[in-house]
């Protein structure tokens, strides 16, 4: 009877096997099963649109964008989007951050603004693509573009430059689905009265609906002026951005309460690391970089203890310099950020943190890469 009983399932498990096996081939070779397999992914991936994202109930953050602007196949450069009263706000649009967005299926339509902290490169390069998506997804109005002064010159860069790639994308597709009034980037410049951009602890209210308070404040990330940080204020809960800063007094005072910070960080130990074998390896491009950069930035250290004196008790770290390996990039830039009081994680692409109305609670999960 065992033996019988084995026999048997080995000719079912071969069964299968073989079920498997030609399954596996048709696939391979059928165009027409191919066809069927890819039909039924695009159709799962239309379906799946995160509406939720802009329920009322919590404000939420996704971080299209951990790294910096030095190479890291993991990380795309600076890029946050803030979900909140309805509506999605970018903060900083790092180059590529936005091939990350597109993949979430979040309602895009929804974008109302842009908040850029400053205008290096790596946290301005994807704007014209933040514009297009939101564009092509029906956004009813111009994109309003935050940022200092000097503002009004990025926007009419960006303009100019995709001027052409408008006239052909309207031309193709018509005006009536891609409506020129709404493609626009609008700036608006963040300064006081006469026109001179926020220092030292100064800040500014430049937002506020339904709920939802914006506030841009100055941070030192000198020579780089205007630099600033954002605090998004909604239902009861709030969530600091820090941009790229040195330890700043407009900082700890602009964050002072908020539930989160989401502070840059630079491991200045590894930095090092680098420009002394950049120096060995006799190359002085990288060596100079390494040599000048960690004098406007923050090390997590800093940061918790930014955290500490603000009275924040969630911190992440993001806009991470160096890029580092998995685990152990984690345990390294986690050094010395254990500070009473501060809770600290390491940010990366696709994290989502919902703060709940009406709660003291901070949720992380992810949305995918």
């Amino acid at each position: 009877m065992k033996k019988r009983r084995g026999n048997i399932f080995r000719t079912v498990l071969s069964l299968i096997i073989l079920v498997i096996i030609a399954g596996g081939a048709a696939l391979y070779y059928v165009p027409a099963i191919q066809d069927v397999v890819i039909a039924r992914v695009i159709d799962h991936s239309l379906t799946v649109r995160h509406d939720e994202l802009i329920n009322d109930d919590a404000l939420r953050v996704a971080i299209c964008g951990s790294g910096s602007p030095l190479a890291d196949p993991d990380r795309r450069p600076a890029c946050n989007l803030v979900f909140a009263a309805g509506k999605i706000f970018v903060v900083d649009a790092g180059a590529g951050s936005f091939a990350r967005v597109a993949r979430w299926r979040a309602p895009l339509e929804r974008m109302e603004a842009v908040f850029l902290t400053h205008f290096h490169s790596d946290h301005i390069g994807d704007l014209p693509e933040a514009r297009l998506q939101s564009w092509v997804s029906q956004r009813p109005a111009p994109l309003q573009v935050y940022g200092g002064p000097g503002i009004e010159r990025v926007v009419s860069g960006f303009t100019e430059a995709y001027a052409l790639d408008d006239f052909y994308r309207i031309t193709h597709h018509g005006a009536d689905f891609l409506k020129p009034e709404n493609g626009p980037l609008q700036p608006r410049e963040i300064a006081n009265p006469d026109g001179t951009p926020l220092t030292g602890a100064q800040s500014k209210v430049v937002l506020e609906e339904n709920g939802l308070t914006v506030t841009a404040f100055a941070v030192d990330h000198t020579p780089v002026i205007p630099a600033y940080g954002y605090r998004f204020d909604y239902r009861g809960r709030s969530v600091v951005f820090s941009g790229d800063t040195r330890t700043s007094e407009g900082l700890t005072l602009h964050a002072k309460g908020a539930d989160v910070l989401l502070h840059e960080a630079m491991d200045k130990n590894i930095v090092g690391l680098m420009g002394a074998a950049a120096m060995r390896a006799q190359i002085p491009v990288a060596q100079k970089i390494m040599h000048d950069i960690p004098d406007y930035h923050a090390s997590p250290r800093d940061a918790a203890e930014t955290a500490k004196e603000a009275g924040v008790a969630q911190l992440v770290l993001t806009h991470l310099i160096p890029a580092l390996p998995g685990w152990l990039g984690n345990r390294i830039f986690l050094r010395g950020t254990d500070v009473g009081g501060v809770e600290t994680r390491i940010a990366y692409d696709g994290m989502l943190i919902e703060l709940p109305a009406g709660s003291k609670a901070v949720t992380y999960s992810s949305l995918g890469r």
